[in-house]
């Protein structure tokens, strides 16, 4: 099913969301796939539809800090950056503290998560609390800027909310917080200086 980013469509990616499916939804930076991160099976078909490795980890997405509060442990330079940065194309890996997550995306000690900075997923977020996020793609290939990338390429999934083309597409930034200092696990949309500032 192919819906607008408008209330109705959102409902519709919500209520698909709720029920175990996979959905497919615009961001700041690329589009993506995800599901609720609680439903192992909706997380295994992530990885099916994708044909991605199960050994790389799936992160999360939230519509404020206070959602990835509950999830994950913020100290005081994540919670910095995230305060500067959120909602936007930065991604934190951090220490998790919610069991079932773990236990669902099969995670270890951490886990990789952020704050969209797009209207029309902050909206599902508000709805479903929390979502798997990663690029809607096949594994290896090049992450879509626009829904027409995604339609005929993509299949398994439930719902796509088309939101057109994201302009100045580029993939988030991937910072991992190790006590006061920030390891870069990739770059992308925020340079290291402009986070090397808050350090």
């Amino acid at each position: 099913m192919i819906v607008s980013c408008d209330q109705d469509g959102i409902a519709a990616a919500y209520e698909a969301v709720k029920n175990g499916g996979i959905v497919v939804f615009p961001t700041d930076t690329v589009y993506g796939i995800g599901c609720d991160p609680f439903n192992e099976k909706a997380v295994r078909a992530i990885y099916r539809i994708k044909g991605r490795e199960g050994s790389k980890q799936l992160p999360v997405l939230g519509s404020s800090i206070i959602d990835i509060s509950k999830i994950a442990i913020l100290d005081e330079l994540s919670n910095r950056l995230a305060s500067k940065f959120w909602p936007g194309p930065l991604t934190l890996i951090l220490p998790i503290k919610e069991k079932k997550i773990a236990k669902s995306l099969g995670l270890g000690k951490k886990i990789a998560v952020r704050v969209p900075n797009h209207p029309c997923v902050l909206e599902l977020l508000k709805k479903c609390g929390l979502l798997v996020g990663t690029s809607a793609n096949l594994s290896g290939q090049r992450s879509p800027a626009d829904a027409t990338e995604i339609i005929g390429k993509l299949e398994g999934y439930d719902v796509l909310l088309d939101g057109g083309a994201i302009q100045n597409s580029v993939e988030s930034t991937i910072v991992e917080v190790i006590g006061n200092k920030l390891h870069m696990v990739r770059k992308g949309k925020i340079s290291e200086e402009e986070l090397l500032s808050l350090v």
